[in-house]
C-alpha cells in the first residue's frame, strides 16, 4: 500500500501542466470525527454554482494534491466553484468513513453557496471518479434519506458500485477487463478489503450502493463509463436500475480507454473532450431551475 501511495499521491503538478484558475484557497470543515481539508478552485470566468468533488484512489490514494490538476480544469469547463475533498482515506479509516466527510463538506457548501459562486441561487452538483463516484452515490442517498436539500445532479465516474459482485466476478467485464491493463479485477479486490476491513459488510448500501432498497427520488444523474474497464458494466448496471426507480439519466461509454481516462490529458487523448461532456452536463444541471433537473 505505502508504494501505491508514493505512486499514486504525487502533486498533479509533478506529472502534468497545471492550469491556472482565478484564485484556489485551502480551509477546513468541522467532521464528525475533526477536520476535514478542502480546497476551493474560482473559475476563470463566473461561476455558475458549485461542485462538491470526490476523488478517486480505491479508498486509498488520491490526495486533493494529487487531484488539483483535474479540479482546476473542471472548475473552468464549468465554470463552477470546486470544492474539492481531503476525505478520510482506507484502512486507517473504514466505509463509510470517507461518505462522513463528504456529507460534512456538502452541507457546509450549502450554507456558504452565495460566497462561493455568487448569483447561482444555491446550486451544487455532486461529482467523484471511480471510489469518489462511490462515495458521491452513497451520499447522494443518505441525502435524501436525511431530508437534506439535495444536490442539482450527481455525476458519477466509472464507479464501483456493488461489492458484492464484484468478489463474485458476476458482470462480463470483471473477467473481460480485469487482467492486462488499467484497474486490475485484484487491485479492486485489494481496495474493498482495505475499504470494508475484515467485518465490513459487502452488501451494505454505504459500501455497495447498488443494493439500497430504493434508488427512487434521488437527484439525476450523469454515469460515464469506459470499454476496457473491470468496472464498466457495474456503472452501467446502475445506470439502468437509477432509470428504472425514474432518476433521470444520461449515461455516456468512451470506447477504446482504461479506467481513469480523466487523468493527464498529455497521456489520454479523450481526456479533454470527456471532461467537456461532464461540464457540459453540470452547467446545464446549474442553470436549469425546478424540478426535475434534466442533465
Amino acid at each position: 500500500m505505502a508504494e501505491a501511495r508514493a505512486a499514486a499521491d504525487r502533486p498533479a503538478s509533478a506529472v502534468e501542466a497545471i492550469e491556472a484558475v482565478a484564485e484556489v484557497t485551502e480551509t477546513t470543515v468541522p467532521g464528525v470525527a475533526g477536520p476535514v481539508p478542502v480546497r476551493i478552485h474560482r473559475p476563470v470566468e463566473p461561476p455558475g454554482g458549485v461542485v462538491v468533488y470526490l476523488h478517486g484512489g480505491g479508498h486509498v490514494t488520491g490526495t486533493l494534491d494529487s487531484y488539483d490538476g483535474l479540479t482546476r480544469r473542471l472548475a473552468n469547463r464549468v465554470p463552477a466553484t470546486v470544492v474539492s475533498v481531503g476525505y478520510r482515506r482506507a484502512p486507517e479509516h473504514r466505509c463509510p468513513a470517507a461518505v462522513e466527510d463528504a456529507q460534512a463538506v456538502y452541507r457546509w457548501v450549502l450554507g456558504r453557496t452565495a460566497a462561493l459562486a455568487p448569483g447561482s441561487e444555491g446550486r451544487v452538483v455532486v461529482a467523484g471518479d471511480s471510489a469518489g463516484g462511490n462515495n458521491a452515490a452513497v451520499l447522494v442517498r443518505w441525502l435524501r434519506d436525511a431530508g437534506t436539500p439535495p444536490p442539482a445532479a450527481q455525476v458519477l465516474v466509472y464507479p464501483p458500485v456493488d461489492a458484492v459482485a464484484y468478489r463474485e466476478r458476476a458482470y462480463a467485464s470483471h473477467t473481460e477487463c480485469g487482467e492486462g491493463s488499467g484497474l486490475l479485477n485484484a487491485d479492486g479486490l485489494a481496495y474493498w478489503d482495505y475499504y470494508l476491513g475484515p467485518d465490513g459488510d459487502p452488501a451494505s448500501p454505504d459500501a455497495s450502493p447498488m443494493r439500497a432498497a430504493s434508488l427512487a427520488g434521488l437527484p439525476p444523474a450523469y454515469v460515464l463509463t469506459v470499454e476496457f474497464d473491470v468496472l464498466r458494466d457495474e456503472g452501467e448496471a446502475y445506470a439502468a436500475a437509477l432509470a428504472a426507480a425514474g432518476v433521470p439519466v444520461r449515461t455516456r461509454r468512451w470506447d477504446g480507454h482504461l479506467h481513469g481516462l480523466l487523468g493527464d490529458p498529455a497521456t489520454y487523448d479523450d481526456a479533454e473532450p470527456a471532461l467537456s461532456e461532464i461540464a457540459d452536463a453540470i452547467r446545464s444541471a446549474l442553470t436549469v431551475h425546478g424540478a426535475p433537473v434534466q442533465i
